[in-house]
């Protein structure tokens, strides 16, 4: 069925939106494996995933959590990195123009996969039925991979031994990759991965992914300053597409 305003035919939208639904949902199992290895309790690990439910704030607080970093360092990073949820709501309650009643139970499923899905998305119809569709098929997953992967954990042993505590970044990053459009973007990511891999000896679990948070002030101060004293060149690829 296309809908009615000639957008992207429904079954397209959901096709795609399962597709991302299904893959990311299912790296919530290293979650729980990676959890319960940090010392986490079955209860606790499952809370997580269904109160916070931002897989790359879920993967930092137990990362820092079982590399002995303070709690409240640890919960400040993972706060930090789910400040960018906070954006992508203001830009998805325009698109979407759900019902006030209907607006707190959405913002849960307000992350990376459903506004990536979103945004992608030619009309209203579409927007809302990619978002919908994303969050539900994610939140489900997700939530019931991770139960599974905080049971198993026991069984598999040493999460280091088999790499999954390297799954949450790399998943992370395979989102945020795709992302990176322009030259601005690219040297701040860079500028974080310097910040936050060089800190990592020196400073304690939770500490470094803060002071990585200060690579887009830095490089944003940088270039005005390099526009204040050149002006902006008309062939300049640093400002890109918003999304």
């Amino acid at each position: 069925m296309r809908s009615e305003d000639g957008g992207k035919p429904d079954a397209a939208v959901v096709r795609d939106a399962l597709g991302v639904g299904v893959a990311v949902g299912l790296s919530g199992f290293a979650f729980g494996v990676t959890s319960a290895g940090s010392g986490l309790t079955l209860l606790q690990t499952c809370a997580l995933s269904l109160l916070v439910f931002t897989g790359a704030s879920q993967f930092a607080l137990v990362g820092a959590l079982a590399g002995g970093g303070n709690p409240f360092t640890a919960a400040a990073g993972a706060f930090f990195l789910g400040v960018r949820n906070a954006f992508y709501g203001l830009r998805l309650s325009q698109l979407l123009a759900l019902p006030r009643a209907v607006r707190p139970f959405a913002a849960q499923w307000v992350i990376d996969e459903t506004t990536a899905v979103a945004l992608a998305q030619p009309t209203r119809r579409s927007v809302r039925i990619g978002f919908t569709v994303t969050g539900l098929t994610l939140y489900v997953l997700w939530n019931l991979t991770t139960l599974l992967g905080a049971l198993g954990a026991d069984a598999i042993g040493d999460t280091d031994a088999w790499g999954l505590d390297a799954a949450g970044p790399a998943v992370f990053l395979a989102l945020l990759a795709p992302m990176l459009k322009t030259t601005m973007e690219r040297v701040v990511a860079g500028l974080a991965v310097v910040l936050g891999l060089g800190l990592l000896p020196v400073l304690p679990a939770g500490v470094p992914v803060l002071v990585a948070a200060l690579a887009a002030p830095a490089v944003l101060w940088a270039e005005g300053r390099r526009r204040a004293r050149t002006g902006p060149a008309e062939d300049d690829d640093t400002v890109g597409e918003g999304r």
